[in-house]
């Protein structure tokens, strides 16, 4: 599902080993030495045997060793999107804990890269100047500490009350719903004592912590990628880097798998279980009050990343390369540097040096800047990245992309809650079960694609295109899966302003109901919900215990709005059509697969749409881009968009709190309908791609045609690469 996980760590990447100096290595293209001889090799040796004074007193130690490196690093990444994943998983509880609208909550969602996007851009200028291991194990420790935050508004608020019809002062019982005649009505607002200042500040600073703390995480988490990677780039063997970093990859993707399973175990558990009240709780998971234990996550995986961080305290700054990494590139140096070599046209060393020096550009220069002479190079570069249209088309496509992939994973647990009337902890188990590997395997089989079908450019966008339209098409069936909203007494089909009482059964005007309470009983003859039992005439209520471990069920009796004044059961009515709830889930895990094989592909054509010696701060701009268009609003656009489909408010001191019910068609519709429009400009942007490329490759072959073969080597460089360098270029990516 959410595919620009990996994305974006290729894409740190990339920028990380752009910027050259950055590494240990240090080594700039243009002062290579003469001659292969260990004295004269000014920082690969630094880098490796001179790192330590005695690097054989060394080797034994485990921080010395770059496997143990990726080790951590596989697990300090893992457990840090379990921590920014995990909100995701319980956005649906928190909002009934909290009382938050769901564009409030995306708004607390796309907060986790407010901070990342205002520092990623400077980690490139800043990474040839720290000590990269400590740095990363600073930014896990502020991430652990993010995630103990984001618990804090559990401890400080007060015990969760399921039934909010009660004042503060008594103890929770189903007495209180019932329809009371000689109980004086209690007025339709809510009174001024529940709204005083103190309510409405405990709000906000609930809602004001968990912005901080989701701010703090994305902070945290800025220097783990890319410090990381380019460190295992940096001291690794050539040969085995590509490995290691695969194995990053996926122990990063299986991240997000994680949070949504820790949530699906999490939100079983009753959300105040370190305070029970006497006596025990009524409530099962699949009652519409129920809140499950959303703190508890964030708290074991916030522990997990505290204890991946311990070992980034004592690696080295630099260690030794991998065994025989110097030796074969002094052999390597020796060819280009011997006389034969250079052949009697080269230019002199110095020129050729000062050429490649040039020829890297702004990503070689990175480390010689100053703060100030960086910020002033970096709109020129932005803008004339920005003018390559396949650069400027394909980033579109992966922002439409990022878009879709952002509201997916903030909203669909919700979604599947309200279209399906299934638990929390059943939706967080589809999506970690289903979703997310899928979004695995598409990535892969985009990359199996690519290699072994040496792909160039054109052949990229035409895969690309053929995803999209596919995973557009597979989203068609979406719009008729799913359950039309069943028929709750005085509540308006359709999105409207808060009902009077008067939309209310006359029966129940002698009854004292609040006009906040909620706990739903359902009518079995008729399958109609109503609000309380209140509302439906109940007097009296009756427990029947289970003959099994199970709850017992709850009946409310003698109810004057029931036909026949029948009894009604405790809970919402059961939905009519929940077994749809997995074809859903694996039609969207097929448009799923097919929206991630573009991912490689994509990635590949950014590389080559732009200029060698852009293509490092090509690919920061992207996840900026990225970032700023998609991960941020997204999430919000997504919320706004489901609370229009609101059909009834729960109040909290005027104000709308979190909705009770929906009119489940027109969510359906937004819902998916958002996400068609977002595949649908992914499916245009990459039709535009294919349409240049088509262009560009006619416009090659008549210059080579018109010109002959070689005569315009810097035309037929600038459109695409000849097939042996398009190889070597597919396998070292």
């Amino acid at each position: 599902m959410r595919s620009s996980l990996l994305l974006a760590t290729v894409g740190d990447n990339t920028a990380a080993r752009g910027f050259g100096t950055v590494s240990g290595q240090g080594e700039p293209v243009g002062k290579e030495p003469p001659t292969p001889d260990k004295a004269t090799m000014p920082s690969e040796d630094t880098a490796g045997e001179d790192a330590s004074p005695a690097p054989q007193d060394l080797r034994p130690s485990v921080f010395y060793n770059i496997k143990f490196f990726v080790l951590c690093h596989s697990l300090l990444q893992l457990t840090q999107l379990m921590v920014s994943g995990y909100l995701k998983s319980s956005i649906s509880t928190v909002e009934k804990r909290f009382g938050l609208s769901s564009q409030t909550s995306g708004l607390l969602a796309s907060f986790n890269e407010v901070g990342n996007t205002t520092l990623i851009v400077f980690v490139s200028y800043f990474g040839s100047r720290v000590h990269r291991p400590r740095l990363i194990g600073c930014g896990a420790v502020l991430v652990a500490l993010a995630g103990l935050l984001m618990t804090l508004p559990h401890f400080l608020s007060e015990p969760y009350r399921y039934d909010h019809s009660n004042p503060e002062d008594t103890p929770q019982d189903v007495q209180a719903s019932l329809c009371l005649p000689t109980t004086p009505a209690p007025a339709l607002a809510p009174s001024n004592s529940s709204c005083s200042s103190y309510t409405e500040n405990r709000h906000l600073t609930v809602v004001g912590i968990m912005l901080t703390a989701q701010t703090l995480l994305g902070v945290g988490g800025v220097p783990i990628q890319p410090f990381g990677i380019s460190y295992i780039d940096d001291f690794a063997h050539h040969s085995n880097s590509p490995f290691y970093l695969g194995i990053l990859f996926a122990a990063t993707m299986m991240g997000p798998g994680l949070s949504f399973g820790l949530g699906s175990l999490m939100l079983r558990l009753y959300v105040d279980i370190n305070r029970m009240p006497e006596g025990g709780i009524k409530l099962t998971s699949k009652d519409p009050r129920w809140v499950g234990a959303w703190w508890l996550g964030f708290l074991i995986s916030a522990g997990a990343v505290a204890l991946a961080a311990i070992p980034y305290f004592f690696f080295p700054r630099e260690m030794p390369k991998e065994k025989h990494e110097l030796h074969f590139r002094r052999k390597l140096l020796t060819i280009a540097t011997s006389p034969a070599s250079k052949g009697e046209d080269s230019p002199p060393e110095q020129s050729l040096g000062e050429s490649q020096k040039k020829q890297d550009g702004l990503a070689q220069i990175a480390t010689d800047l100053t703060v100030i002479q960086f910020i002033k190079v970096f709109p020129k570069v932005l803008l004339r990245t920005l003018r390559h249209p396949i650069f400027l088309l394909v980033v579109l496509s992966q922002v439409c992309m990022s878009s879709m992939a952002a509201g997916i994973a903030t909203f669909l647990p919700k979604f599947l809650e309200r279209q399906f009337s299934i638990t929390a902890s059943y939706a967080n188990l589809l999506i970690g079960s289903l979703v997310i590997p899928s979004a695995i395997v598409g990535i892969v089989v985009g990359g199996v694609l690519v290699k072994r079908l040496h792909m160039g450019p054109l052949r990229c966008g035409i895969l690309c295109l053929l995803g999209a339209l596919l995973g557009l098409g597979l989203s068609m069936p979406l719009f008729f899966t799913g359950c039309s909203s069943h028929r709750i007494a005085g509540i308006a089909q359709r999105p409207a302003m808060q009902p009077e009482p008067g939309l209310f059964p006359s029966c129940m005007e002698a009854c004292s109901c609040p006009a906040d309470g909620f706990n739903p009983v359902c009518d079995p003859s008729t399958h109609v919900e109503y609000i309380t039992p209140c509302h439906a005439g109940c007097t009296s209520q009756v427990v029947q215990e289970a003959t099994d471990k199970s709850q017992p069920q709850v009946l409310y009796t003698n109810c004057s709005c029931v036909e026949g004044s029948g009894p009604v059961l405790g809970g919402s009515c059961d939905s009519a059509c929940s077994y749809l709830v997995l074809p859903f889930m694996l039609l969207a895990s097929a448009g799923t697969v097919a929206f991630s094989i573009t991912h490689t592909p994509s990635f590949m054509l950014i590389l080559r749409g732009v200029k060698k010696e852009d293509k490092a701060l090509a690919v920061g701009i992207q996840f900026m881009l990225l970032r700023v268009l998609a991960w941020m609003p997204s999430p919000v656009i997504h919320g706004s968009a489901i609370d229009t489909t609101c059909v009834h408010w729960a109040l909290s001191c005027g104000r709308r709190a979190v909705c009770r019910y929906y009119d489940h068609d027109l969510l359906r519709t937004r819902f998916i309908g958002l996400q068609f429009f977002f595949k649908t400009g992914t499916m245009v942007c990459f039709a535009l791609v294919v349409a240049i490329l088509r262009q560009q490759d006619k416009e090659a072959s008549a210059a080579a045609t018109v010109s002959g073969p070689g005569s315009n080597p810097g035309l037929q460089q600038k459109l695409l690469l000849s097939e042996p360098e398009r190889k070597r270029e597919d396998s070292r990516l």
